[in-house]
């Protein structure tokens, strides 16, 4: 066994050597806006591939599962029925957003990274944008777990528009107003339909 622990430790030392002759070999021949522009690109892969798709699926969730959450509430005033409503449009909205980002673009033309990195994130973030506000309905008294779920749409509305703002440079009050208005349209939507 001494041989192999040679060996072994031989290996780690060439290694180390080739990190140092790497990055010495970097500095001397790589231009410094050389490695601003791959820093950038890197950046934008990780947006493209990850970022955006994330928050398009939390948009996605956190919107599109108002109507029917909030419709079965005020339609059943049962907080457990509501629940289940939730829970199967929140996972079959991320289920649905996850499948279709991972199959509408393969990534190859776009450059926007692995179709499969870019549905997972998707999808995930969709239903975890639904299951936001379906959680405070496992609460079994109709009025509290509705504010509950109420105050946490307003959380969600504005950290979507803070990301936005944050990652995709978009103006915080653009971002906020638009993410904030069609919230507020799908949501009295929701309510108007339940309430019917």
């Amino acid at each position: 066994m001494p041989e192999i622990r040679k060996f072994l430790g031989d290996l780690v030392m060439k290694e180390e050597f080739h990190k140092h002759t790497t990055k010495t070999l970097e500095k001397k021949y790589i231009p410094k806006n050389m490695k601003k522009k791959e820093g950038e690109y890197k950046r934008k892969k990780i947006l493209l591939t990850w970022v955006q798709p994330g928050l398009a699926g939390l948009m996605d969730g956190s919107v599109s599962t108002l109507a029917p959450i909030f419709a079965a509430a005020f339609a059943t005033g049962d907080t457990r029925q509501t629940f289940l409503v939730g829970l199967s449009a929140s996972v079959g909205a991320g289920i649905s957003m996850g499948f279709t980002e991972a199959i509408h673009d393969d990534g190859k033309l776009s450059g926007r990274g692995s179709p499969v990195k870019r549905g997972i994130a998707n999808g995930i973030m969709t239903t975890i944008g639904g299951f936001g506000h379906t959680l405070p309905y496992l609460i079994p008294h109709f009025k509290l777990a509705t504010t509950i779920a109420c105050i946490i749409v307003f959380i969600e509305l504005w950290a979507i528009a803070f990301i936005q703002n944050r990652f995709m440079d978009t103006p915080f009050f653009r971002a906020a107003f638009q993410v904030v208005l069609s919230g507020a349209l799908v949501f009295a939507t929701g309510i108007l339909i339940g309430s019917a």
